[in-house]
């Protein structure tokens, strides 16, 4: 099979034929049709964050149909359309099929990620438990992106517990910001969007964002968008020291903050203002099984709107991570990893 392999952090990637993976008796191999790319997969590159075993196949946003199951794999059969939770548990772990089942201290793995090869690839073998089925009806592009984006965002939307008639500031539009804003739209809350460029604020209106500006506007604009009051809840998809002090000056007294985004970067706050309006911070780490279920649910529903916007061979992964880290990609961008295949 062709696959697009991490060889030396900092260093682009190599496409080139390396074995079929074969499946263990409880694995099944996946033949990847879409594979998404996102900021995890440039920390990858950057040895931030996490630092995989290489050669190392990345890819954690993949969706395709099973080719081949294991001796003992009963449910999946050849053809079936799915996609695979990246978290890799073993099923005797307390943390297994819990409702925040990616806390778990003791992975096996993560998909693409680390202990695991991932997508960016033509074949991708993974425990038969792992998978979700893809709905009828979704594309295997929409259907990858769930895999991080939309099971984060969803995930991420209800540890800021949003209620009916709440304002949410969401810092960051890409592919997690994109699935942020339309599910704090469900949930009922009014959107404010915080994007550098106007495509990208305008891509968030598209998504149901009520308004939307700038990071330098924050703290002349909240006020007079809410009243003087300051927003309910800002979801920082950034991580950044000046996108968490935009969620510090956007957040009412009883604010909450739920931080998604990393970045090398440490936030300082004053603990007189921390403690005196009772201001939450909360983190949000990807989301369980469950979460990736329901957020592919709310697709098949008509309910959330593609973010895939732009696309891109799997051997071009260069040409298109470059185009990710400039900033280019208004959405999500997914690799096609069958386009160069007979």
């Amino acid at each position: 099979m062709k696959a697009a392999l991490l060889k030396a952090f900092g260093a682009p990637l190599v496409v080139e034929e390396v074995a079929d993976p074969e499946p263990g008796p409880d694995d099944v191999v996946v033949r990847v049709f879409a594979s998404g790319i996102d900021g995890t997969d440039l920390k990858l590159l950057d040895g931030f964050g996490y630092t995989p075993e290489l050669p190392f196949i990345m890819g954690h946003e993949s969706a395709g149909t099973i080719e081949s199951a294991g001796s003992r794999v009963k449910r999946w059969k050849p053809g079936d359309r799915v996609v695979p939770y990246n978290f890799v548990i073993e099923p005797e772990d307390p943390w297994y099929r819990t409702e925040r089942e990616q806390l778990c201290q003791n992975l096996a793995g993560i998909l693409g990620v680390r202990g695991a090869n991932g997508g960016y690839a033509e074949l991708l073998c993974v425990p038969a438990r792992q998978l979700i089925p893809i709905p009828h009806g979704i594309a295997f592009a929409d259907a990858a992106v769930h895999c991080d984006a939309g099971l984060t965002a969803l995930h991420a939307v209800r540890r800021a517990r949003l209620a009916p008639g709440e304002t949410a500031l969401v810092i960051g539009v890409g592919g997690v910001g994109a699935f942020a804003v339309q599910f704090a739209c469900i949930a009922g809350a009014r959107v404010i969007a915080v994007e550098k460029t106007e495509a990208k604020r305008d891509w968030a209106r598209q998504l149901g964002a009520a308004a939307a500006m700038s990071g330098a506007d924050i703290a002349r604009t909240i006020p007079d968008l809410t009243g003087g009051r300051g927003v309910d809840c800002a979801l920082d998809i950034v991580g950044t020291r000046d996108s968490m002090q935009g969620c510090i000056e956007a957040v009412m007294p009883g604010g909450r903050i739920v931080i998604v985004g990393y970045t090398p970067d440490w936030f300082s706050i004053s603990g007189k203002k921390l403690a005196q309006n009772e201001l939450e911070m909360i983190g949000a780490r990807a989301g369980s099984r469950q979460e990736l279920a329901q957020a592919l649910a709310l697709t098949a529903a008509g309910r959330v709107r593609s973010i895939v916007t732009d696309t891109a061979a799997l051997a071009d992964v260069n040409d298109a991570l470059a185009r990710l880290r400039s900033g280019l990609v208004l959405g999500r961008l997914v690799l096609d990893c069958a386009s160069g295949r007979a």
